[in-house]
């Protein structure tokens, strides 16, 4: 059959990026209790376009997704890039790979167990000359506000906030001990199940705790930078203010993106960097 996307294009424009958006996608990860997860993503599958061609192959993205789908640990993604780019005859592949993450959690006084669902993420990209990955999770978290508790005779306003922690590949880490770093720098954390119990344990720690955002990303860089294992982190906070109709915000980074240095393929490292 006549194949018109590898026809001549007489415009000469190249494409940065080209390919499929909003791919809703069965997949599995690593879990760090149970072995493995599995969950449902939306997919982002990109590549360039050279200026001479009239258009790619939007089929590959899927036969190549779903050949990798069921194993999207962090070294498998850079594989499947690789492997867009040879399919595709691309220079350079994109991906941006967003899912609920679910971790089964217990109550803090009464034990009671429930599932929370946390959104995280990958983006990535790959090229003959290295590749980029960058790994987040958006915790929710409780605080409360440090000035209202300092001003008031009695109580102070709190809200529900979340914090975005994006980092840069590195030595293999879990998901779930990101979250843990994350929700130890709010006020308090969440909980999907409480009982009055846990409620009071959660209210009265968190009035004992009282956190500005500028607090909750300082106290989640500090734990993070501790850590020495990644190049490049960053660390952001939205609170949904209880008495504002506007958000309080903070973001910090460790390093700017532009400085990290590609891991080229020739070193041979990937396989390192999340396999036990």
């Amino acid at each position: 059959m006549v194949d018109v996307q590898s026809f001549q294009d007489d415009r000469h424009i190249a494409i940065q990026k080209v390919g499929v958006k909003g791919l809703r996608y069965p997949i599995t990860l690593l879990d760090k209790t149970e072995k493995y997860q599995h969950t449902t993503a939306v997919v982002n599958l990109y590549a360039n376009l050279p200026r001479e061609l009239k258009g790619t192959h939007m089929s590959r993205f899927i036969e190549v997704f779903d050949e990798y789908r069921h194993d999207l640990s962090m070294p498998n993604v850079i594989r499947m890039l690789r492997k867009i780019r040879t399919e595709l005859d691309a220079q350079i592949a994109y991906t941006d790979i967003h899912f609920p993450y679910f971790i089964n959690k217990a109550a803090p006084v009464s034990g009671q167990m429930a599932i929370m669902s946390y959104d995280c993420f990958y983006e990535a990209s790959c090229s003959e000359k290295g590749h980029r990955f960058i790994a987040g999770v958006i915790v929710p978290v409780q605080t409360v506000c440090p000035c209202s508790k300092a001003i008031s005779d009695g109580g102070a306003h709190n809200q529900r906030g979340l914090v975005t922690l994006q980092v840069s590949l590195g030595p293999f880490f879990w998901f779930e001990d990101l979250i843990r770093i994350v929700e130890e720098s709010g006020s308090s954390e969440l909980f999907t199940l409480l009982k009055r119990e846990d409620e009071k344990f959660i209210t009265e720690k968190a009035y004992s705790q009282p956190r500005f955002v500028e607090d909750v990303v300082r106290e989640v860089y500090l734990k993070v930078d501790a850590l020495n294992r990644f190049p490049w982190f960053s660390v952001e906070a939205e609170n949904f203010e209880s008495i504002h109709n506007h958000s309080a915000y903070a973001y910090v980074e460790k390093s700017e993106r532009s400085k990290i240095e590609p891991v080229h393929e020739g070193h041979g490292k990937i396989d390192t960097f999340m396999l036990d």
